[in-house]
């Protein structure tokens, strides 16, 4: 259920509509927008005390919100969200922000290289796996917290901003220290109490589609970490499983503006998984522009055979300093920049 506040409404009127809801054992929602401002109150009970929002002063109507994700809906905040993930960074705003990096942190003198390197190039993210999930338990796990470390240091040294994979609620805390964003990937996406931690701890989260899951399903996922109060959320579409095999997964573009009209919240897209290819990642990347995304997530290695992890899908320097040439036209045609 959704309260839409009268315009101008005192704040008096403002305080005590969100004192009773908390007094009902509700937590509210605000959403302040530019032509009104709406508060949520989300629960199977909420429904029973429409009676007594109706009859409030400072109320001027209330409704049902259709959809199953509640706050993710552009029912509950009909502006866009623009998520500030540090420096002056903003994803969704006018300018498409390119993410770049290795799959995998494999030492530091490397990263540091490829940070200065995609800095250089245009990128204003970093990327980089610390712990990293693998299909095979003999795979490169990660360096973990000295991973992270190394991470922390190749963003102060290259001035970008940090995102790098959580993968279990007890890792939050520690991967909150060095990094700016954090990273649900495609194998939790489902994983409802890591959603809920890093829906408490507030930073930034980069929410990517399960290789299995439907939009509306991704977009419950993100109502896990918005129903706790982190509404600083991008979307990130990875590609998904289908029948098709010439590509590593079947990049699901078709997501981009489906998700745009459902939800308020930003969406970028990572070619690099999508098409595990390296040869068509640019393509793609070219076209997910096309498409309305915010930005790009694209793994970077200047060595990809000798890569810990997909080294296949990384590009290599002068392929991503070609791409980013590339994208500037594409953005203008779109009326974005990169």
């Amino acid at each position: 259920m959704i309260l839409i506040l009268k315009k101008g409404v005192a704040e008096k009127e403002y305080n005590h509509i969100l004192d009773k809801i908390k007094e009902l054992g509700f937590t509210p929602h605000i959403s302040k927008g530019v032509k009104k401002t709406i508060v949520g109150m989300i629960g199977e009970l909420a429904e029973r005390y429409r009676e007594v929002f109706e009859s409030m002063p400072g109320i001027e109507s209330v409704t049902d919100i259709e959809k199953p994700f509640k706050l993710a809906s552009r029912e509950f905040k009909e502006e866009s969200t623009v998520v500030n993930v540090g420096n002056g960074v903003q994803v969704g705003a006018k300018e498409i922000v390119v993410m770049a990096g290795p799959c995998a942190v494999e030492n530091r003198e490397l990263l540091i290289k490829i940070a200065k390197f995609v800095k250089r190039a245009g990128a204003k993210v970093l990327r980089g796996g610390a712990f990293k999930p693998r299909t095979s338990p003999y795979s490169f796990q990660g360096l973990g917290e000295e991973g992270l470390k190394y991470l922390a240091e190749s963003g102060k040294e290259s001035g970008l901003v940090v995102v790098t994979e959580v993968m279990a609620p007890d890792q939050v805390e520690v991967v909150s220290k060095y990094a700016d964003v954090l990273q649900i990937g495609t194998r939790n996406i489902q994983n409802y109490d890591l959603l809920k931690e890093v829906g408490r701890n507030k930073k930034p989260v980069l929410l990517k589609r399960g290789m299995a899951t439907t939009v509306k399903e991704w977009l419950m996922s993100a109502e896990y970490i918005l129903s706790q109060g982190n509404y600083d959320i991008i979307l990130c579409e990875r590609g998904i499983r289908t029948f098709e095999d010439s590509t590593r997964y079947t990049l699901d573009l078709n997501a981009v503006p489906i998700v745009k009209k459902y939800s308020h919240l930003p969406v970028i897209v990572d070619p690099s998984h999508g098409v595990g290819v390296r040869e068509h990642i640019p393509t793609m990347a070219k076209a997910a522009v096309a498409a309305g995304c915010d930005g790009l997530l694209i793994e970077v290695h200047p060595n990809p055979e000798e890569a810990l992890s997909d080294g296949p899908q990384s590009l290599l320097f002068e392929q991503f300093e070609k791409l980013m040439l590339e994208l500037k036209p594409v953005a203008e045609a779109v009326g974005r920049r990169i």
